[in-house]
């Protein structure tokens, strides 16, 4: 590798190799990438939906750029099961410091001129409170959208996740009223297939 090379890239390029729901049997599999992907759109939407009916002043392009790198970490951890990681508070601080330290390491691979303009986007701590809300609010309507679409499929593999997500995102819905018009507006429609999405008018 020449001199001066940052493996930065190296960090974004990998993140497909990273397979998401990996204890678990996947009609379609799911890899990193392609999960931060969709969480950013949705941040992105929540944002705007928020800020056109809701009086919100956040900026819908911020919140899709963190929720591209809301997982950088997972590069060098890859996906770590949400039963295993909030299994218990030592679990769950045990998980989060290497998260950070993970974060952290990816930040260092930058140019130190660079880094300043990362540093409240790569590592998650540092990330404004309403910003970080809006972009876990979007990674638990992907998850959501997966679940439903492994239902579809009949994996009943989902069938006790979905329970769980229902509780939190009903939850959600009370305190982000974005939550709810996503319900009601887009997330029935994520399982369309393409026939009918190619005869709406």
């Amino acid at each position: 590798m020449k001199k001066n090379q940052s493996v930065f890239m190296a960090w974004i390029t990998r993140m497909p190799l990273i397979k998401r729901w990996a204890l678990m049997h996947c009609f379609q599999e799911e890899n990193v990438s392609e999960h931060c992907h969709q969480v950013s759109v949705i941040a992105h939407l929540l944002t705007v939906i928020r800020n056109k009916r809701f009086n919100g002043k956040l900026s819908p392009e911020r919140a899709a750029t963190i929720a591209i790198y809301h997982e950088i970490s997972e590069t060098k951890l890859q996906d770590i099961n949400s039963k295993t990681k909030y299994h218990n508070p030592e679990f769950t601080a045990a998980f989060k410091k290497l998260e950070n330290l993970a974060e952290i390491e990816c930040l260092e691979t930058l140019p130190e001129d660079l880094r300043e303009e990362f540093t409240d986007i790569l590592i998650q701590e540092n990330v404004d409170e309403e910003y970080k809300a809006i972009v876990k609010a979007a990674d638990i309507l992907a998850a959501y959208i997966k679940t439903m679409n492994e239902l579809r499929f009949n994996n009943d593999e989902f069938r006790h996740v979905k329970d769980g997500l229902d509780e939190r995102i009903e939850s959600l819905a009370k305190q982000m009223p974005e939550v709810q018009v996503f319900m009601d507006v887009f997330c029935d429609s994520c399982t369309t297939t393409l026939d009918k999405i190619s005869s709406t008018n």
